[in-house]
């Protein structure tokens, strides 16, 4: 028996993501959809409860709606627009704790405690470790393009490699297949800047 009306939250969070202006490619419908349907994928390797699962999907529901009001501090706007979304169904302060907590877990450097936080930060950037990382990059280089029009192809490689190299999966899911396709990446941008 379903606690919450995940139908319902998710129209309301879409909603709320049509209005995040254009300038922002990448934090976009699509991919928090993507990071809802990659959170379910990675929650399914696990034995967690129907709960965890509704609370999952709420947090990655609403964990870039923060960005209506631009990129500084998203998380913690969007954790506050979660909270006005779930003040309608009398959720337990347990329960909004565990979304808030999820949803702060995808800020960068993610420093994810709990095992739901471990699977929201990673399906948050799982796109690092598949074939689309370079097609979902370009979308992330455009939004830095609007506020930084000089920075080039190369400042981009460069900061993907930094990221890339630096970067840890939490759960051992995406250890386990996503993480050969992350270093194929990193060895492809040495190549580039070394070209």
């Amino acid at each position: 028996m379903p606690v919450y009306p995940i139908h319902k939250i998710k129209k309301n969070a879409l909603e709320l993501l049509k209005r995040i202006p254009p300038i922002y490619p990448y934090h976009s419908i699509e991919h928090t959809l993507y990071v809802l349907e990659t959170s379910l994928k990675i929650a399914n390797h696990y034995s967690l409860s129907d709960l965890d699962i509704e609370l999952i999907q709420i947090a990655a529901l609403y964990h870039d709606t923060g960005y209506l009001e631009g990129p500084k501090d998203h998380e913690e706007k969007s954790c506050f627009l979660v909270e006005q979304e779930l003040s309608k169904y009398n959720t337990e302060a347990s329960h909004l704790e565990l979304i808030k907590n999820m949803i702060m877990s995808t800020k960068i450097p993610q420093q994810p405690k709990s095992h739901m936080e471990c699977i929201l930060a990673d399906a948050d950037l799982e796109y690092i470790g598949t074939k689309s990382f370079w097609k979902t990059g370009l979308k992330l280089l455009e939004e830095i393009k609007f506020s930084n029009p000089d920075f080039n192809e190369d400042d981009w490689n460069k900061l993907q490699l930094n990221f890339l190299s630096t970067h840890s999966f939490h759960t051992s899911y995406c250890k386990r297949y996503k993480q050969k396709t992350k270093e194929k990446h990193i060895r492809s941008l040495k190549t580039l800047l070394q070209s």
